[in-house]
């Protein structure tokens, strides 16, 4: 056998190597010229790494994503939740690609084939035992395990010896899995090892969690005096900007906007033309048979709804009480519930079993055994193969349930989920072959999850009634004349009013309700209160600020926004902090005070109580204080103070020192001393744990961090 064979034979991957690296080099070749063919900055997706980013390029591997889905799987709907997925997918593979695996490369780290071999086949990696496991018992699956439940390796080689198309295209999707989460650990692992704890800092961090003092203190704290009463200078606030510059630095960019909302509502004309609609409705579902339903209903429902249910007297839907007695066939409504108006019909009435008991096989449309899907026309056709296998008695109900079933959750129980009622949390269908059948029944049911073959165990003696309910939802909504009236009342308050102040002034002025959303991201796709709002922050990042918007359109609701601040990714400027800053500058000036005034007052005094009455302050206590505590009590968060406390000696007092939350004078009345054990090897690796567990959650943020990455995918449509 030929080594490519023999590769080949062993995982399957190399061909998809070869196949990815030819896709990715054709790409490159055709994309690569995007600067050239598309220039201007508009077209930028974003930077990894210094690496620009264009549209063409990465619309051509979404797009190609999109693609490989929909072959593997040809009724798979593509909506805009999973296009989501597929965009963020495709960008976080970009960052593994220019920021993880450049580090892979340069550190020489790789899976290779008979490694990944081994991975897969001979010792399995964690991920292929946990794929190869049911989620709900823990157990591996049965076609998987030994008589132990464990992993059967020679059971898993046959298996994939005799993969079909499908099932190869799930390992080769888990081969990929195993290769990358490899690769990721033996980087994590190469930076843990890297990791030392010496003994002296091992030594310093057993003192500071053991030694403990008990100390006094006094504190003037800056609360005492208001910040009106304390003066500072345009030159102060500065100062204290340019020295302190790290404590604002911005590390995404961010955008607020205050805006006004017009909720369109219906007016009293909508209401009533909405009500008429529904009572011509009413009379039209009570010439409707049972068999039109159906498409009645989704043609009169909001967003075609078909709604069909089965109730009893405990659950019943319908307010109206007479529906126990009503014949089949009776319409009731239309009623006003909330925001809709309801039409209700009485399909049908069956006497059914109080509870019943089933045992059942289930051929799903997604198969969790073996990774696969199956078309609605497939699932049926295996189901009623089995039911002829069975009526037969060719083969027994346990072994296909042991088999076969796909409902993963009851094959340990023999299919069989015990004894149920008409509340029980099943799809009706599952349930009314139960409640509604005779003992020994065995038929095949369809219900969203794929063909239920099942055989009704045993039914209650005791029945009682069952109503099917079927039910037209409308809702109460604006028209579109009146959706027109609130656009011109919104366009006109943006037409008018195009300055920060004028928007301001006109909110005062017709007494509206300013709204702020903050702190808005560029790819933001939603805002607080406000879905699919894509074009607003589209427009938040083009405008300068103190522009005012256009009429941007939600759900019932127009917005007129005015952009009221923007920060950079970056040291944010003066004015867009100068709050804080001014703040902080106002602390300072008090401390400088409060310590010329503690050496004033208290001089050369080294008694706490001495220097609390000259001060004309409170003298407080802390005991059993130590260098790794968060709080002092009566104060708080004062890292000051604990640090000034575990450094002094016994009967020492500290001179007056700036603290976060005021000026104070700590003194140290006795010490009680770590007992330190004979070695820190013990506290050496517990440090090192610690340093590594952060690795596993740091690393990639700190080296997303330094590859300065730029995210402007929220321009774009895909």
């Amino acid at each position: 056998m030929s080594v490519l064979e023999k590769i080949r034979s062993k995982t399957g991957l190399l061909v998809g190597i070869v196949g990815l690296a030819l896709v990715i080099f054709i790409l490159e070749s055709l994309l690569g010229s995007g600067g050239a063919l598309f220039s201007g900055q508009d077209l930028e997706v974003g930077k990894i790494n210094g690496d620009q980013i264009d549209y063409p390029a990465f619309s051509a591997k979404v797009n190609e994503q999109i693609a490989q889905i929909q072959q593997s799987n040809p009724n798979q709907v593509i909506d805009d939740k999973m296009k989501e997925q597929i965009i963020e997918s495709v960008w976080s593979q970009m960052i593994n690609d220019k920021v993880i695996k450049v580090q892979y490369k340069k550190l020489g780290i790789y899976v290779s084939e008979d490694e990944l071999y081994d991975l897969m086949l001979v010792h399995p990696h964690q991920s292929v035992i946990q794929q190869l496991t049911d989620q709900q018992t823990g157990k591996v699956y049965e076609g998987f395990a030994r008589p132990d439940g464990t992993l059967d390796l020679v059971k898993l080689n046959q298996w994939v010896g005799q993969m079909n198309a499908e099932q190869e295209k799930f390992w080769k999707q888990l081969e990929k899995q195993v290769l990358e989460i490899r690769a990721a650990e033996k980087y994590n692992n190469l930076i843990k090892k890297g990791l030392y704890v010496t003994k002296a800092e091992a030594k310093d961090q057993f003192i500071a969690q053991n030694k403990q003092v008990n100390a006094s203190f006094v504190m003037k704290r800056y609360a005492d005096v208001a910040d009106s009463t304390v003066k500072v200078t345009e030159e102060e606030i500065s100062a204290y900007y340019n020295k302190h510059q790290s404590a604002y630095k911005v590390s995404d960019a961010s955008r607020t906007i205050e805006y006004v909302a017009y909720d369109v509502m219906p007016s009293k004309a909508d209401y009533e033309a909405i009500m008429k609609d529904a009572q011509r409705a009413t009379d039209d579902f009570k010439t409707k048979t049972a068999a039109e339903d159906s498409s009645y209903i989704a043609a009169e429902s909001e967003g075609g709804q078909v709604s069909i249910s089965s109730y009893g007297k405990k659950n019943m839907i319908i307010s109206d009480s007479t529906v126990f007695t009503a014949p089949k066939g009776k319409v009731f409504g239309p009623y006003v519930e909330g925001t809709f108006v309801k039409i209700y019909k009485l399909s049908d009435i069956k006497s059914i079993a109080d509870s019943a008991k089933v045992r059942h096989i289930l051929i799903g449309l997604q198969s969790q055994k073996t990774q696969t899907t199956r078309t609605p026309e497939v699932a049926k056709r295996i189901a009623d193969s089995l039911l002829v296998l069975l009526k037969a008695k060719a083969v027994k109900f346990d072994t296909l349930v042991k088999t076969m079933s796909d409902d993963l959750g009851s094959i340990e129980k023999g299919g069989d989920y015990g004894w149920f009622d008409e509340n029980k949390g099943f799809v009706d269908p599952f349930k009314n072959a139960g409640l509604q059948g005779t003992v020994g029944n065995i038929t095949v049911v369809p219900t969203q999850f794929g063909f239920h073959i099942i055989e009704v165990l045993n039914v209650s003696k005791t029945r009682h009634n069952s109503y099917t309910v079927a039910q037209i939802t409308k809702l109460i909504g604006p028209s579109g004349e009146t959706n027109q009236e609130y656009y011109k009342i919104a366009s006109d308050f943006s037409g008018k009013n195009q300055t920060a102040d004028a928007f301001n002034k006109s909110i005062d002025t017709e007494k509206l309700n300013k709204r702020i959303a903050e702190n808005i991201k560029e790819g933001d796709k939603t805002l607080p209160g406000l879905e699919s709002a894509k074009d607003l922050v589209r427009w938040v990042y083009k405008a300068k600020k103190g522009e005012i918007s256009p009429v941007f359109e939600f759900k019932d609701r127009f917005i007129v926004a005015n952009l009221v601040s923007i920060k950079e990714k970056g040291i944010a400027p003066l004015e867009d902090v100068k709050e804080d800053v001014t703040a902080k500058a106002i602390r300072d000036k008090k401390a400088e005070a409060f310590m010329k005034e503690f050496e004033t007052k208290a001089g050369a005094s080294k008694s706490i109580t001495d220097i609390a009455s000259k001060m004309g302050l409170t003298a407080e206590t802390s005991d059993n204080l130590n260098f790794s505590a968060y709080n002092v009590a009566t104060i708080g968060r004062e890292d000051a103070l604990i640090g000034t406390a575990a450094a002094l000696k016994a009967g020492a007092t500290s001179k007056a020192i700036k603290g976060d939350n005021g000026v104070f004078v700590v003194a140290v009345s006795s010490v009680k001393d770590a007992v330190l054990p004979q070695d820190f090897k013990g506290k050496q690796q517990e440090i090192e744990r610690t340093n590594g567990g952060r690795v596993d959650y740091e690393l990639f943020d700190a080296l997303k961090a330094k590859a300065n990455i730029e995210d402007h995918r929220g321009k774009f449509d895909f």
